[in-house]
C-alpha cells in the first residue's frame, strides 16, 4: 500500500495487486510498463499512452518530480511503514526545530560563511571548523534565518560550544 500526494494536493491511495494491477483510490486499475530507457517509461493503462520521465528523485524525503505526457508533478510518497509511525506519533521525530549549531568537537574558526539575518536551508554550509589539521564544514541541520553568531574567524571554540543560534 502507497499514498500517494500530488503537487502537494491530492493524496491517492495505491494497493498493488501485483506488478501490473491493483486498485487507486478503491477503483481496479490495470496497466503495462516497460522502461524505455534508464529513468523513461512507456505506459498503457485503461487503452491510453503514456509516457513518463522520471526527472529526479529525493530517497530520504521519499520524493520525485516526474513527467508524464510533458507535464511535470511533484510526487509526495508514504508506505505503510511510514503510515505505522504516523498512527504511533512518530512521524515527525527528526522535525524538531534547531534553535543553535554547537561546535561538535574543539577547533579553531577558518571561516563563517554566513551573517546575522541570512536564510539558511537545510544542508547549507554554516562554518569551516578546523581539527586535528583537518577542515571540518559545519552544515546547518534544518532551514531558518540566523540570529546571532557567537564566534569570529580565528577564534578557538570548545566542544559543544554555541557556535550559531537561529530564530
Amino acid at each position: 500500500m502507497l499514498k500517494v500526494k500530488v503537487n502537494n494536493k491530492n493524496e491517492h491511495t495505491i494497493v498493488f495487486d501485483n506488478e501490473i494491477s491493483g486498485t487507486i483510490d478503491g477503483k481496479d486499475f490495470a496497466w503495462d510498463i516497460v522502461e524505455v530507457k534508464n529513468g523513461s517509461f512507456h505506459i498503457l493503462k485503461n487503452s491510453k499512452s503514456y509516457s513518463l520521465e522520471v526527472i529526479r528523485v529525493d530517497q530520504n524525503e521519499k520524493s520525485f518530480l516526474v513527467s508524464v505526457n510533458g507535464n511535470k508533478y511533484q510526487l509526495q510518497v508514504k508506505d505503510r511503514f511510514d503510515e505505522l509511525l504516523k498512527s504511533l506519533g512518530m512521524d515527525n521525530l527528526n522535525a524538531s526545530k534547531v534553535n543553535e549549531i554547537k561546535a561538535p568537537m574543539p577547533g579553531l574558526v577558518i571561516d563563517v560563511a554566513v551573517s546575522e539575518g541570512s536564510v539558511v536551508k537545510k544542508g547549507d554550509a554554516i562554518l569551516v571548523l578546523e581539527a586535528m589539521k583537518m577542515e571540518n564544514i559545519i552544515k546547518s541541520p534544518t532551514a531558518g534565518t540566523v540570529k546571532k553568531i557567537n564566534v569570529k574567524k580565528g577564534v578557538a571554540v570548545e566542544k559543544n560550544q554555541v557556535l550559531i543560534n537561529f530564530i
